[in-house]
């Protein structure tokens, strides 16, 4: 009895687990959503990435699911190689803290607030500058424990009067947060020039070209700031690129700067880094004690990436007339097997094999068994953009052959049916 609870255990996993189309929640739609004035917002709901709950708010839905992880992977990655360690601070806030530092007033057309069952105001976390030097206050006590950087990836909420663009200025938003604590201003330099350095690889690993600017701090406060952009159709951030040294300026007042050669260009914010130094330790009491047992503040910096919004972005720079083109590192899939006739068993049965091949050489590998028509099948995996194409169908097979399709260059490759675990290595690691 307890091995055939076994062995039903196991099918139920395999079958429950398998990558098959029919089996994955992956609702994909023809037509563009009426109201969306992005391409990438258009594709993400097409593409079966997101759902729209109400304005500014959405679910991510399995396939989407899988590239925010990518993505959240990647920033992780490059964040604990640089020394810094994740927690999760919470999203609810006494608002107290921050009339501290007068950011409830600052940021209150944006905080939503609220009174719970006590009588005690609170609000949902837009950022957690104040929270995370709550905590440093408490545990950082000497100088023998500095420098030290923290980070999370959270969720943050701020209720946006105008939302745009989809996921790019959403109510609810994910983001990785850093805030690094030093005792002077050399140890602040040298952790904003790691920061900096993780940010450009961070951002390369997406696929996406950065550009880096100088910017104003804002209401974060401190000294100085840089953003990080990228351009792309649609954007609530313009710079001025010249096109003969390649010089970028913020554009502030919609202004050329002075003489020839430059290009306004429209831009996505993607991350912004800030040197605070003490504006929150001063506030909040956030000190510690020197080799000569004298009290000074915490010198700070912060950190921030739009973890959501860099989705959008990758979306907008790596999309054709049919749909998506993932870069490979943050795609939901490595490889999409394509068998034009579900119901024909020799296809299936090559089509199984593959998949099983191409997963015990650790790709990603979506099936599309679904009895559909080629039509929708190819329209639908040029949508959902997945890398590498594996087609199967009974007139290659009457040749021993069966087509890749590399999706970025739409080039076709032919290949004999029995050499594919090779053919698509090869094609993964160029």
């Amino acid at each position: 009895m307890t091995n055939l609870l076994n062995a039903t255990f196991n099918y139920l996993w395999i079958f429950l687990n398998n990558m098959y189309w029919s089996r994955y929640f992956l609702p994909t739609l023809k037509e563009v959503p009426t109201g969306t004035e992005a391409i990438s917002h258009q594709l993400s709901l097409r593409a079966g990435l997101v759902e729209m709950l109400t304005s500014g708010v959405y679910s991510y839905l399995p396939m989407g699911f899988k590239v925010l992880s990518k993505v959240e992977d990647i920033i992780r990655e490059e964040m604990n190689a640089i020394g810094c360690h994740q927690l999760l601070m919470p999203a609810l806030h006494p608002i107290e803290i921050w009339e501290k530092t007068g950011r409830d007033q600052t940021l209150k057309e944006i905080m939503i607030t609220f009174d719970n069952k006590k009588g005690q105001r609170m609000c949902l976390g837009p950022t957690h500058e104040e929270i995370i030097t709550d905590l440093a206050r408490k545990f950082i006590k000497s100088y023998r424990q500095l420098p030290v950087t923290l980070y999370q990836i959270q969720t943050k909420f701020r209720d946006e009067i105008r939302t745009r663009f989809g996921i790019v200025r959403a109510c609810e938003f994910i983001m990785k947060d850093a805030y690094s604590f030093d005792r002077d201003i050399q140890g602040l330099n040298k952790n904003y020039e790691l920061q900096l350095s993780a940010y450009k690889k961070i951002f390369q690993r997406c696929g996406l070209d950065v550009m880096v600017v100088g910017a104003d701090s804002g209401a974060m406060g401190g000294s100085i700031s840089h953003e990080f952009l990228v351009t792309a159709p649609i954007g609530e951030d313009g710079v001025w690129v010249n096109k003969i040294n390649g010089e970028i300026i913020k554009d502030e007042e919609g202004k050329a700067p002075q003489g020839e050669h430059w290009e306004r260009k429209v831009a996505i914010e993607l991350g912004h880094i800030f040197q605070l130094g003490t504006k929150y330790s001063e506030s909040l009491g956030a000190l510690y004690l020197d080799e000569n047992g004298h009290q000074k503040p915490l010198i700070m910096g912060c950190y921030g990436i739009g973890v959501s919004r860099l989705i959008a972005a990758i979306i907008e720079v790596n999309n054709d007339s049919g749909g998506i083109i993932w870069p490979k590192e943050v795609a939901p899939f490595d490889v999409e097997i394509l068998p034009l006739q579900a119901t024909d068993d020799p296809t299936m049965r090559l089509s199984e094999q593959y998949y099983q091949e191409l997963k015990s050489l650790g790709l990603d590998v979506l099936l599309d068994d679904r009895d559909e028509s080629a039509g929708r099948k190819f329209n639908d995996a040029d949508l959902i953009g997945i890398p590498l194409r594996i087609v199967i169908g009974k007139r290659m097979l009457a040749q021993n052959q069966v087509e890749i399709k590399i999706r970025r260059s739409g080039q076709v490759i032919a290949v004999n049916k029995d050499n594919i675990k090779e053919e698509i290595m090869k094609l993964w690691k160029t």
